[in-house]
């Protein structure tokens, strides 16, 4: 049996696996993971749940996951913002949930260096990240949406443009791989690396959400000391002691998924001390099944929303997995931090003189929305 990840003291392998198969029940026979059994889905919590399920010991169900994300793509390389049940409810694009496939396919060749995998669901991700591409605005960003008709959103998002980031990495990395070097996404990621490190102040202002001050972080954005920094300045913001991290600054509501990944985010730069004592403080979202509850209001003692998430049981995995280092997969969130040179293009500033911690490699020359809407 392969081993699953583990935190001494705060999950055990039986833990572990206890969370994985809660995930993998609430699967539907076309492979497509929900949010809770009969609840919406959409691609990113999709592939994070097929991240989990992978290194938490229900590669079958990792599979599945991966059958409908090749069916389910449509032509343009999207998948519907929010299905239910097979019913599409939310027909637009949304351009961070569709790049994470690139994700997902990344972790699943560090984990098994499966070529055949690969081969098989190369077209998908390179279907995904062309569209994603094409969404990119002029100083950089990219729109975070597409609407019914396809008229693109004018606005970016800092979470959601880091975590595209990311999945620009993995891409590359995977292209890379696979001998198919593309162009077009090593330029898109050094603009869009820019643009978030330089020009913040063009992203639509969503600084009341944990994910906007870690997401640059976590996303391979920023690191070395700005990354510390950057996590520094806001920590007692968002971070509750005994408890795990706030969505939103201004709300008594701490939230699992937004937790763990803080912890990955920490344990991407170092602070693995950190990353464990927020995954320990959030286990009494845990329920005895292994499932997770998706967060707390703790000035009224209450969970809220009512329900027990995939994708927060998911980020409890991931985030054991880049602590404990236990399988090739905890390797994932250092993927982002590729120094990919810095292209500012339209925005006047000079390009590839300064990269917040990191220096460019002499070879590298060409380069769940979680809205919490509340």
């Amino acid at each position: 049996m392969a081993q699953v990840p583990y935190l001494p003291g705060v999950l055990s392998e039986a833990d572990v696996r206890a969370t994985a198969g809660a995930i993998a029940r609430a699967q539907e026979p076309s492979g497509a993971i929900p949010w809770f059994p009969g609840g919406q889905v959409d691609p990113w919590d999709h592939v994070e749940c097929a991240m989990a399920l992978l290194v938490g010991g229900e590669p079958v169900a990792a599979h599945r996951a991966w059958e409908w994300l090749v069916h389910a793509q449509r032509p343009d390389g999207s998948w519907p913002r929010r299905l239910t049940e097979g019913t599409v409810d939310e027909p637009g694009v949304d351009a961070n949930m569709c790049a994470y496939v690139a994700v997902g396919a990344w972790h699943h060749w560090l984990v098994r260096r499966d070529r055949d995998l690969l081969e098989w669901v190369w077209p998908t991700v390179r279907g995904a990240l062309d569209l994603v591409v094409g969404m990119q605005l002029p100083f950089g960003g990219i729109g975070w949406a597409l609407d019914a008709d396809g008229k693109p959103a004018e606005e970016a998002l800092v979470a959601g443009s880091a975590s595209i980031h990311h999945a620009l990495a993995c891409g590359v990395s995977l292209a890379a791989e696979m001998g198919r070097a593309q162009p077009d996404w090593e330029l898109a990621v050094g603009r869009l690396g820019h643009a978030l490190r330089a020009h913040e102040q063009l992203f639509a202002p969503r600084t009341r959400f944990s994910m906007d001050w870690y997401y640059p972080v976590l996303g391979g954005v920023v690191r070395g000391s700005a990354a510390h920094r950057r996590l520094d300045r806001r920590w007692s913001d968002f971070v509750v002691d005994g408890l795990g991290i706030r969505c939103v600054d201004d709300h008594p509501w701490v939230t699992g998924a937004e937790t763990c990944e803080l912890a990955c985010a920490l344990a991407a730069v170092g602070r693995r001390d950190q990353a464990r004592a927020l995954v320990a403080d959030m286990q009494h979202l845990r329920d005895p099944d292994g499932s997770y509850w998706t967060g707390h209001v703790f000035t009224d003692d209450v969970r809220w929303p009512v329900e027990q998430s995939t994708w927060t049981a998911a980020a409890v995995i991931l985030a054991a997995d880049a602590i404990s280092e236990v399988t090739p997969g905890s390797a994932i969130f250092a993927t982002g931090s590729t120094p990919f040179p810095e292209i500012g293009l339209e925005c006047g500033c000079r390009s590839g003189d300064r990269l917040a911690g990191v220096s460019a490699h002499p070879d590298q020359r060409t380069h769940r929305s979680h809205d919490g809407n509340l």
